[in-house]
C-alpha cells in the first residue's frame, strides 16, 4: 500500500499510552480526519523535546505518514496566534477534569478516521469556555449535543412522540427511540427541551434538567459502559461541596 503523508493537521491529543521503551501511542482528534491513532517514536527519551507538547488540551499541528490505521508521527508544532486555533490558558482544577470528560466522550462516540470538522470546532469552543471558567455546564451540554448529533443520534426536541409541538409549560419524559413523551410527572419541562433545541442554555432550571437529560441519553448509547472521568468528578464533588456548580452528571 502507498503511504500517505499529512502535514500540519490541526489537532488535539485525547490520550496517550506508553509503547515499548521510548515511544508513545497517541489518540488524537484532528480537524480533517476525525479521531486517529499515531505512533510517536522515541519521544520518551531524555533528549526529546516533543513529549512536552504531546499533552491534552494544547492546540497542535501534527504531521504524520502511514498506510495503515496506526500512523507514524513525523512532526509536531504548537499552533500560534496566527492560526485559526486561538491559544487559551491552561485548564486547572475542575475544568481540567471536565476536559478529560469530553476527551473520554470523543473516544467513546467517534469512530476512528470518521471526519467531523464540526465536532473539532465544538471541542475547541468547549475547551476555551472551560479555560475561561464561565458557563462550564452550558459548554459541556452544547458539546454533548454536537457530539451525539455527529454520531448519528441527534435528539428530537421539537415534537413529542405524537408529532405534537413541544409546549414550554408541559412536562415530558424522554425515551430512547421515542424522544419526548408528554407526562404529568415528567422530569423535563418543555421549556428545557426548547432551550436545548435552540442551544440557549442560560436559565438555572434549564441547566439542571439538561444535565439530567444528557446523562440519560449518553448512558443509553454507552450501553452501561462507565465513564472513568465521571467517577473521578463525583469523588471530587463529594469531597469538595463548593464545586457542585461544576457537576457534569
Amino acid at each position: 500500500m502507498t503511504e500517505t503523508a499529512v502535514y500540519l493537521q490541526p489537532a488535539f491529543i485525547l490520550q496517550q499510552q506508553k509503547y515499548r521503551e521510548t515511544s508513545l501511542i497517541i489518540d488524537a482528534l484532528t480537524c480533517d480526519f476525525g479521531r486517529i491513532s499515531l505512533l510517536a517514536k522515541g519521544v520518551r527519551t531524555a533528549k526529546s523535546k516533543t513529549a512536552g507538547l504531546l499533552q491534552p488540551f494544547i492546540p497542535l499541528s501534527l504531521s504524520f505518514v502511514g498506510s495503515y490505521e496506526l500512523k507514524t508521527l513525523t512532526a509536531v508544532e504548537r499552533c500560534g496566534i496566527h492560526t485559526f486555533l486561538q491559544p487559551f490558558s491552561g485548564l486547572q482544577g475542575m475544568a481540567l477534569y471536565c476536559g478529560f470528560y469530553i476527551n473520554e466522550l470523543v473516544a467513546c462516540f467517534l469512530h476512528k478516521y470518521d471526519p467531523h470538522s464540526e465536532v473539532f470546532e465544538a471541542y475547541q469552543a468547549c475547551l476555551a469556555s472551560l479555560a475561561e471558567g464561565a458557563g462550564t455546564e452550558a459548554a459541556l451540554r452544547l458539546f454533548e449535543l454536537k457530539l451525539i448529533e455527529a454520531s448519528g443520534y441527534a435528539l428530537q426536541l421539537e415534537y413529542d412522540n405524537h408529532d405534537q409541538p413541544i409546549e414550554p409549560l408541559k412536562k415530558y419524559r424522554f425515551e430512547a427511540g421515542q424522544g419526548p413523551v408528554a407526562a404529568e410527572n415528567g422530569a423535563f419541562s418543555g421549556k428545557t427541551l426548547q432551550a436545548l433545541n435552540a442551544k440557549e442554555l442560560t436559565d438555572a432550571q434549564v441547566l439542571g434538567e439538561a444535565k439530567i437529560l444528557m446523562r440519560k441519553v449518553i448512558d443509553v448509547h454507552l450501553q452501561g459502559k462507565p465513564l472513568k472521568s465521571r467517577a473521578v468528578i463525583q469523588k471530587i464533588i463529594a469531597a469538595t461541596p463548593t464545586v457542585t456548580h461544576h457537576q457534569i452528571n
